[in-house]
């Protein structure tokens, strides 16, 4: 059985979220039936994105994403994340993501639960 559960958890990102679309002001909501995590999200410089996740034997997620930013362009690409338990019970997620296409970004970042 899983040890984490991302039903209704808000991420907000703490590393590698300085520059670019995404920001400390864009906002991850996520949801999970089984297995299946997806989620939304938006702020920063992004107007509206969506991820789409599986939550592996070792509770990492294999994600899927995409979104349009304010400028009216589009991203895509894939993430693996890996959860770490705070101290206090929230959640930290580290990612290893890829842009597809275009260059073939590739970067590492991080992102905390907020509460409330």
């Amino acid at each position: 059985m899983a040890r984490f559960n991302y039903n209704d958890k808000v991420f907000v990102g703490v590393e590698n979220y300085h520059d670019g679309d995404m920001t400390g002001e864009t906002r991850f909501h996520y949801f999970q039936r089984g297995d299946a995590v997806w989620g939304i999200f938006d702020g920063g410089n992004v107007a509206k994105g969506t991820l789409v996740a599986r939550v592996l034997e070792d509770d990492r997620l294999a994600m899927i994403w995409q979104y349009l930013n304010n400028d009216g362009q589009f991203f895509s690409g894939s993430c693996t994340s890996v959860p770490e338990l705070l101290d206090d019970g929230r959640y930290r997620l580290h990612e290893s993501w890829q842009v597809t296409g275009r260059d073939g970004q590739t970067s590492n970042s991080v992102i905390e639960e907020v509460r409330g």
